[in-house]
């Protein structure tokens, strides 16, 4: 061991996963991803730090004839003052992180008799994921030493990541053993001393969902880049395949490169990205764009998720004419992806990232890393990005004209460029480096370390049930509009009760026209969203779509058949493409020309067509599959999240939202929607009619049901109406 002023003595504890010194098995399952090499590259930035003396990175010894003996090996050095050490813990093979759990006190048993026999205690240990939580928290206290952690990922959000791949809420707990997870993960944040995250929205919208969140505990330190694979240009760029690929699609290669990557997910906004552009005569003449979504052989064999994104993106292009000015390669390796930050850092062009949220956004790293100036969405992680590396500009990524206007301000201005392009350079080595976080790391565990900083610890209090166990839903325009201080009461009444109850909107728009609206008017992201009238629903952090919803409403949808059908009638008039999705067809409907709902249900029947015909505000017609409405998807959420129909709020405000309200559920009609679509309802026990108008009367109804305490309809009062 190195003998420095503080000989610090560090144990990192990782305890699931191949974890070895060299050519690590990223990718080769769903445990032996960026956690390891996290890990592994943290342990050797600390060794290198002059105040470090060791680092024992501790994981489990897993002797299995498919697998390597580099992992059955006890201890495996690093480099000076860094190792790797094996622990037994169950059986000898290899198993899933979701089956260690009844190993674990066996692996921090063994764990602390090597470092009683070791004869020195460490200064301080880090626990990495829930198991590592579990383990690290139990050593830190027998040895009476400070705890630190990480999550990694968190069990609470990888729940709705499961439910939105449409798994049950028994299934889930079968198979991933999020519950045990999920009291590993509360123990851990109990007694953490520091909680490190990439990102504050990481704190702010993942780990505030925990009964033992302690925001004074937490602190930011991005993970470490590879600066030897991302750099700025070489001078070689235009030499590589993918360089000739790319410009077999353009008419003037030498011009600046606008360059996105990213998945073809709706998420990742390429389609606006793509608006904009088509939509600015000055963009095209200063740059290509170039959209790197992905590789395919052919779209029809993608998953539709996929399928739809890119076939938009063709589309626009068509409409647009910007063929010879946009470029979307069918094929990239990751060998490609340092090149192509390159070639348009070479170009002079920019990295532009317009995902519709971005909890922490690695590739505006790898772009400030080779030189290239970034506009990015201002959500998340490019806030602090931007703000460490002063190397680009922060947009809505739903207005069109501020994307165009950054990008143009950034292409046009070559002394500017220069000096984003320099401030990306510095600001990722300042920030974003492994030796830099080593560096932020030992000023933060010092202080604990030498017990010249305390933390005042606070009471904390864990909820009776481990999951959300009421919901409140409530349509967007009609109910959340309209009266911004009681909409402000509102949100901060929901937020005090995140923990017991799921928040949820649910909304005719879609998904891009919701979300603005709810940026227009600080609305904060919900639990849940259902968009498109009932036939989109999305997961809270990361805005996940549920993937089982689509293939379960498909059921008999031709759509086709019913704009054939619908197509002459006098009266109905299609709504704009913005307002129409793969399961949503919109009209105009003026009632007075128009056939009624009833009449357009039976000639679609007639037709063979079976669907759900919805008229809202006396204006809007939408055509949805028979199995989707919005009260069909609500029940579709609250079943698989388990949550009652009779511990669910629900605020309508339109013809649209009456499934919702009826049935078991509670529900409330604000003042301002009273004589509207919704007056046939104020016989129905369930709904109540407020006094109080918009978001005020929602809070009215909250307290008339008692919603977070009892939450049951009163005895001693009736439904009110006025």
């Amino acid at each position: 061991m190195r003998q420095t002023q503080q000989a610090l003595n560090l144990v990192l504890v990782s305890v699931h996963g191949l974890i070895r010194g060299h050519d690590l098995e990223l990718g080769r399952d769903a445990d032996t991803g960026g956690q390891t090499l996290y890990v592994v590259e943290l342990a050797r930035a600390l060794a290198q730090h002059p105040e470090v003396a060791s680092v024992d990175l501790l994981t489990r010894r897993v002797e299995d004839p498919e697998l390597s003996d580099d992992y059955a090996r006890a201890v495996e050095p690093l480099e000076d003052g860094a190792r790797i050490v094996r622990f037994e813990a169950g059986p000898p093979g290899y198993i899933p992180k979701e089956a260690l759990w009844d190993y674990l006190d066996e692996f921090a048993d063994n764990v602390l008799e090597f470092l009683r026999a070791r004869g020195s205690v460490p200064d301080l240990i880090h626990s990495h994921y829930a198991d590592g939580g579990y383990v690290g928290a139990r050593l830190a206290g027998l040895l009476g030493i400070p705890l630190v952690h990480t999550g990694h990922s968190l069990g609470r959000v990888k729940r709705r990541r499961l439910l939105a791949r449409g798994l049950s809420a028994n299934d889930i707990e079968l198979r991933y053993n999020l519950a045990r997870r999920i009291e590993a993960e509360e123990d851990t944040l109990a007694v953490a001393e520091r909680v490190i995250t990439s990102t504050h929205q990481e704190i702010e919208e993942q780990y505030e969902i925990y009964d033992h969140y302690q925001p004074e505990r937490m602190r930011v330190i991005p993970p470490g880049t590879n600066l030897t694979r991302f750099k700025p240009p070489q001078g070689n760029e235009s030499d590589a395949p993918i360089a000739t690929e790319i410009q077999r699609f353009l008419r003037e290669p030498e011009k600046p490169i606008i360059l996105a990557l990213s998945r073809p997910d709706p998420r990742k906004n390429i389609e606006t990205l793509l608006a904009a552009y088509g939509e600015s005569p000055s963009l095209q003449k200063l740059a290509n764009l170039v959209v790197v979504a992905g590789n395919r052989d052919d779209i029809e064999e993608m998953d539709e998720g996929a399928q739809e994104v890119l076939k938009s993106l063709l589309l626009l292009i068509d409409h647009y004419d910007l063929y010879g000015r946009v470029a979307i390669p069918k094929h990239h390796s990751w060998q490609d992806v340092p090149l192509l930050y390159r070639l348009a850092a070479a170009s002079h062009g920019v990295f532009i990232n317009p995902a519709l949220t971005e909890p922490f956004g690695l590739t505006l790293i790898e772009a400030a890393a080779s030189g290239l100036p970034v506009v990015a969405t201002e959500d998340g992680g490019p806030i602090d990005i931007l703000a460490n590396c002063h190397n680009g500009l922060l947009v809505d990524p739903l207005d069109t004209r501020a994307m165009s206007d950054a990008l143009i301000k950034i292409l046009s201005d070559d002394e500017n460029w220069q000096r984003m392009a320099a401030n990306g350079i510095a600001g990722v080595n300042e920030h974003y480096s492994w030796q830099a976080h080593a560096q932020r790391y030992v000023a933060m565990i010092k202080p604990m370390i030498q017990k010249t900083e305390q933390l005042a610890l606070r009471p904390t209090l864990r909820r009776a049930n481990v999951y959300h166990d009421r919901a409140i839903f409530t349509d967007l325009d009609q109910n959340l509009l309209g009266d911004p201080t009681a909409l402000k009461v509102l949100i901060d009444v929901l937020r005090e009760n995140r923990k017991c109850a799921a928040f949820g909107i649910a909304t005719g728009r879609r998904l891009d026209s919701a979300l603005k609206v709810m940026k227009k008017y600080g609305i904060p992201q919900p639990d849940v969203l259902i968009t498109s009238g009932g036939t989109e629903i999305y997961y809270a952090p990361k805005l996940t779509a549920d993937i089982a919803w689509p293939h379960h409403i498909d059921y008999q949808w031709t759509p086709k058949v019913i704009r054939r059908v619908l197509a002459d009638q006098h009266g109905l008039k299609l709504q704009p493409r913005s307002e129409q999705s793969r399961f949503k067809i919109s009209y105009y409907i003026d009632p007075g020309e128009a056939p009624a709902v009833d009449e357009l249900h039976r000639m679609l029947h007639q037709e063979g067509v079976t669907a759900n015909v919805i008229m809202s505000f006396g204006q809007f017609l939408d055509i949805l599959p028979v199995r989707a409405s919005k009260g069909f998807a609500l029940r579709y959420v609250t079943d698989r999240w388990g949550i009652s129909l009779e511990r669910t709020l629900v605020a309508g405000g339109s013809g649209a939202d009456e499934d919702m309200m009826r049935g078991n559920t509670l529900a409330v009609v604000v003042s301002n929607r009273h004589h509207e679509e919704l007056s046939q309802l104020t016989e129905v026990e369930r709904i109540y009619f407020s006094q109080q108008a918009h978001a005020a009367g929602i809070l009215e109804a909250l307290d008339h049901y008692d919603f977070f305490d009892s939450c049951v309809i009163p005895r001693d009062t009736t439904v009110m109406s006025s």
